[in-house]
């Protein structure tokens, strides 16, 4: 492939088939133009995939149903869900689960990381 630019560093958007859910490229964070995909058996496999990583930065849901979508997102270990395609909220906080992020940025939850709260007892 051909890079977009003459001059810089560029990745071509790959796609990764037949991937497992021990291969490292489903175990490990790749900030690119990467995807991988896993088959599943049915919803409670897709949630034991999902959560199957020390990683929990972000995820999505997409289904017919947005109940249901709801439900599965609640479940998974994230620190934020896009149900089917939902844009980015610069007010929510955003950070991660596990090994992916220390606390929140943005919205009240970000600002909360910069206060030191003390309780007074009498």
């Amino acid at each position: 492939p051909e890079a977009p630019r003459e001059q810089g560093y560029f990745v071509s958007p790959t796609v990764f088939a037949d991937v497992t859910p021990e291969m490292t490229i489903a175990q490990e964070e790749i900030f690119g133009p990467v995807v991988s995909i896993i088959r599943y058996e049915d919803e409670d496999d897709a949630l034991r995939i999902a959560n199957g990583t020390v990683y929990g930065l972000a995820g999505a849901v997409w289904a017919g149903d947005e109940a249901e979508a709801v439900a599965f997102a609640r479940r998974m270990d994230t620190g934020q869900v896009d149900i089917n395609g939902g844009r980015f909220n610069p007010l929510a906080p955003f950070g991660g689960y596990k090994q992916s992020g220390v606390g929140r940025e943005l919205g009240s939850h970000g600002l909360a990381e910069y206060l030191q709260t003390k309780s007074l007892q009498f």
